[in-house]
């Protein structure tokens, strides 16, 4: 990649590179932030892969494919430490994971940084309630310095604010206690979300991950007092035209993109990303969906989603529109169908915006059985989801199988975040149905949910798929391919066809291996974030296999 950002062959890229691994200033703002990218792929180790022609896994039609892999030699070594964990995570963790599809900003940051960043506002924490809010502090409140300080207390902050150590009471359950977690560090995330993003990015990076796509809502407090104002008809029509008139919800959508244009320069400037020696995490694309609140009144949940829809055609850096809060609410049980309709009849309007749904994170001990049997098909056949979040009640819905089998026939991909279905739902190990999913040929995709919360990483995640649900390795790169294929940042794939992991004709003689790429194949990088993003894990994929043959 010149500094044009034209993208130029691996080996005219790295005669005119010091060795080392490359770090530049990219921008994560626009479409041309995903063709910058490619600096750090086309530089990637000219090792030989053995030419062993890899098996289908389930997850993907058996076909010989034009790029050969050493999944074979790689999938030895990770049977020969299976069953060690430290080993297993050392050789986890330096694995190319793709993106994280479903990562909560608020939630996905380590609790010690958001303790920090308590501190660093001069925020206080309620000594009963331990939760943060605005100076000064009063009677019952301490400093959060106190939480950087105190040792007791710092335990005390992180206990109430993520699931470390949590252990279940009569008063208590895991789902209880993980959904209140967002509210006592609230006054922390509400503000410098450009440093949220940056230790999102910074914890990916980490993990080799090179895609994010964290949810939040921006300009939530005007959101609301848009939505106070309107009057609910059930005319979704007659609504949408009350919220645009006047400007009303441009002047809100104009000033979210000041917003997170001062946010994202916020992120760059903690990385360092123009200094001369950027961290890895500014490296890390990011793109966001829109949360909206599930557990709200109508008028507020059809505000907030018609914004997310509009943001899509205002700011290139919102892809994608999604649900969000406890899937059992009363308030989202009740208005589950009718927010379904709200999402359809909003498709049908904005063709920009991608939708992934919050469905089927519920059980019996948390809903009625009724609501089990059809979350997921109402988000796939309704609102027409393009993935699906969680799906953990897969096999309570009507025709399960049936329903499967729909979703692998129209790709529509599962973002899956085991710990988080364990911690909250008590959905661990085989109760889980992410082995179904597997065995049906519908797309998986691991993911993180709250990391910070849940006290987790996709390191952590790809660990507990290979010891609590026996993924293979094919299965685990799959993961990886699929987090960057159902991702919803812009441009063409590298792959010929959806769920097909064969590259499209323009790539085909290409080699990521080398990093040799022909004309056609430049062009398509070039003009394609995704694609771009896909050649970089390809690269990526290829010298982590090389390291593990026999």
């Amino acid at each position: 990649m010149d500094k044009d950002g034209t993208f130029r062959s691996a080996s005219s890229s790295r005669a005119s590179r010091a060795p080392g691994r490359a770090r530049r200033s990219r921008s994560l703002s626009g479409l041309r932030a995903g063709t910058a990218l490619l600096a750090a792929a086309t530089a990637v180790l000219a090792a030989t892969v053995p030419g062993a022609s890899a098996a289908a896994s389930p997850n993907r039609p058996s076909a010989e494919r034009s790029w050969r892999d050493g999944a074979a030699g790689t999938q030895r070594y990770l049977d020969s430490v299976r069953d060690n964990p430290d080993r297993l995570r050392a050789f986890l963790r330096p694995m190319p994971k793709g993106g994280d599809l479903h990562t909560h900003l608020s939630g996905a940051v380590p609790v010690e940084a958001l303790i920090g960043f308590a501190a660093d506002d001069g925020l206080c924490i309620d000594e009963a309630t331990l939760a943060a809010s605005a100076p000064p502090c009063g009677p019952g409140t301490r400093p959060a310095q106190d939480a950087v300080s105190d040792h007791d207390f710092r335990q005390d902050v992180i206990h109430a604010w993520s699931m470390e150590d949590f252990k279940e009471t009569p008063a208590e359950s895991g789902h209880d206690h993980f959904f209140a977690t967002f509210g006592k560090f609230k006054a922390v995330t509400g503000s410098h979300r450009g440093r949220l993003v940056a230790e999102v990015t910074k914890v990916a990076a980490a993990n080799h991950q090179d895609y994010v796509e964290p949810l939040f809502t921006p300009q939530g407090a005007a959101l609301q007092k848009l939505g106070a104002g309107l009057q609910w008809t059930g005319d979704f029509g007659g609504m949408r035209d009350s919220l645009l008139a006047d400007g009303k919800l441009n002047r809100v959508l104009d000033a979210a993109k000041t917003e997170t244009a001062r946010e994202m320069a916020e992120q760059r400037a903690t990385l360092g990303c123009d200094a001369s020696d950027p961290q890895p995490a500014c490296e890390v694309q990011v793109r966001f969906d829109f949360q909206v609140g599930r557990a709200a009144e109508p008028q507020y949940v059809f505000t907030q989603l018609l914004a997310g829809f509009a943001m899509a055609d205002k700011d290139p850096r919102y892809v994608g529109v999604n649900l969000v809060q406890a899937e059992d609410a009363p308030v989202a049980l009740r208005d589950y169908h009718l927010q379904m309709r709200m999402i359809k009849y909003l498709r049908s309007v904005y063709r920009t915006a991608h939708v992934t749904l919050h469905a089927g994170e519920l059980t019996s001990k948390v809903a009625p059985r009724d609501d089990l049997r059809f979350h997921v098909r109402d988000a796939v056949e309704t609102a027409g989801a393009e993935r699906i979040g969680h799906g953990v009640d897969i096999m309570g819905e009507d025709r399960p199988q049936q329903l499967l089998r729909s979703m692998a026939r129209r790709h529509i991909a599962v973002e899956v975040p085991l710990t988080s279905n364990c911690q909250i739902l008590e959905v661990c190990g085989a109760d889980h149905p992410v082995n179904r999913y597997l065995a049906a040929g519908v797309p998986v995709a691991l993911s993180t949910d709250d990391q910070g919360v849940s006290g987790t990483d996709i390191t952590v995640e790809y660990a507990r798929a290979v010891t609590g649900h026996h993924l293979s390795y094919r299965q685990l790169r799959d993961s990886a391919r699929n987090s960057l294929e159902y991702a919803f940042i812009q441009g063409r794939s590298l792959w010929r066809a959806v769920g097909d992991h064969r590259p499209t004709a323009a790539c085909a003689t290409s080699d990521p291996r080398t990093g040799r790429t022909t004309e056609s194949c430049r062009e398509l990088l070039n003009a394609s974030p995704k694609a771009s993003l896909q050649w970089r894990y390809e690269t990526e994929r290829a010298a982590f296999e090389a390291r593990h043959q026999a």
